[in-house]
């Protein structure tokens, strides 16, 4: 199955999106919420939003999978998730520099990309389930 190759790269990117987090936390001792740390407010983002978006867009690919869609659609799906999840955690955990509570480097274009490609990835699945359906 296509979908399987995606859900286990992207799982391994789960794991590691929650080991950063675990860090943060002990790295501050906070173990609720951020405490303040934007470093810690950043990790636990990332791993939240991969979590909010990666398995819904999945169960789509999935879907079109048993469906019997294409096997181009289905990796390009695949492939065009795993990019828009690794630059939106790219731009949470890398690029933004804060100075006195203060975003002076922002990394907005990795963040909107990211969004918009996991965006697409559920238009385009959802338009292709509705037509096959």
């Amino acid at each position: 199955m296509i979908v399987s190759l995606y859900a286990a790269a992207l799982a391994l990117l789960f794991v590691f999106l929650a080991v950063r987090t675990i860090l943060a936390r002990v790295k501050h001792g906070t173990a609720l919420g951020d405490g303040g740390h934007h470093e810690l407010q950043r990790a636990i983002r990332a791993h939240a939003h991969f979590a909010e978006y990666v398995p819904f867009s999945l169960l789509l690919i999935l879907m079109l999978e048993l469906q019997g869609s294409n096997h181009y659609l289905l990796h390009g799906l695949g492939i065009t998730l795993a990019i828009g999840r690794l630059l939106h955690a790219y731009s949470l955990l890398k690029c933004e520099t804060y100075e006195n509570g203060q975003i002076i480097v922002s990394s907005m274009k990795f963040r909107q990309l990211g969004m918009f490609l996991s965006f697409g990835v559920i238009g385009i699945s959802a338009v292709a389930l509705l037509v096959t359906a």
